[in-house]
């Protein structure tokens, strides 16, 4: 079940996407491509059907390294009769290789420095600990942010647990459960959640974070409805609207929400795209 992706060009003109895999105990991947997008794009090609596919392995050290699924590699051709059918097995593959299995990854946002933010949303089934998912159970999720060295085309990165979401219990901006993620280009990270959150926020919820300081503080931006999913993050280019998604909400059931419909029980709800503005005009999430 893949989760999100995010790219970015790097200065040959090649594309770097990143991208979780929604399951626990699965991987994190990259995929960089073998054409510069300008070329690929005149050709009437798109530069994401030819390249390379990686799998990540976090080191307890806090570096790491993305190893390509190719059936070059030995190990994968003994189990493997072609590239395409390594692609298709993608997690059997990583299992091969000594990937890190991971507590959820889903989305990936790129944010300045070449940071990558991953979340990984939980994962209750967790019974032994790994540097990179170091807490089990993980009923709360965590985000971890990866810098790759040289660029976006480097195969070792760097890599930091950027917030436990179990460290904001009995805070004010408390959540749990990081989902969606995207990362503006002044250090701001939103995140939307998908879970139950925990201290009597009882709806999942968007919160913002400034990288650019020091120690990670969630800021709450807007909670949502019963049963629903924060998902989604999207600006216009001044950056004084904003827009974000709630998703499934009340899980369709109109008994916990009729939501957009104030009221409840009358109509089936039903999933919308919610338009933020701040009242004095100014930029979102700031």
């Amino acid at each position: 079940m893949p989760g999100t992706s995010s790219m970015n060009a790097s200065p040959d003109g090649r594309i770097a996407a990143y991208m979780g895999d929604d399951q626990t105990f699965d991987y994190c991947y990259k995929y960089i491509s073998n054409r510069d997008w300008p070329s690929a794009i005149a050709d009437g090609d798109s530069p994401l059907d030819d390249g390379k596919l990686y799998v990540a392995r976090f080191n307890d050290d806090g570096t790491g390294d993305w190893l390509e699924l190719t059936i070059s590699n030995p190990l994968l051709a003994a189990r493997f009769s072609s590239q395409a059918d390594i692609l298709i097995n993608a997690r059997i593959a990583g299992d091969i290789l000594g990937a890190t299995p991971m507590d959820r990854p889903e989305w990936a946002a790129i944010g300045l420095n070449d940071s990558v933010f991953w979340t990984m949303t939980n994962n209750s089934g967790r019974r032994t600990p790994n540097a990179a998912n170091p807490q089990a159970p993980n009923p709360d999720g965590h985000i971890i942010r990866t810098v790759d060295d040289g660029g976006f085309l480097g195969l070792t990165f760097r890599w930091d647990i950027y917030i436990l979401a179990s460290s904001t219990r009995g805070t004010e901006n408390v959540f749990s459960d990081p989902d969606a993620a995207y990362a503006d280009p002044f250090g701001r990270l939103f995140i939307g959640t998908d879970g139950g959150q925990p201290d009597n926020i009882v709806e999942d919820q968007l919160v913002v974070f400034d990288t650019t300081q020091p120690n990670p503080q969630p800021r709450r931006l807007l909670t949502g409805v019963a049963g629903d999913e924060v998902t989604g993050w999207a600006y216009t280019p001044d950056f004084r609207t904003a827009f974000t998604n709630l998703q499934h909400p009340g899980d369709g059931d109109p008994n916990l929400t009729s939501f957009p419909s104030p009221v409840k029980g009358f109509l089936i709800p039903r999933d919308a795209t919610l338009v933020i503005r701040r009242k004095n005009n100014g930029v979102v999430g700031s």
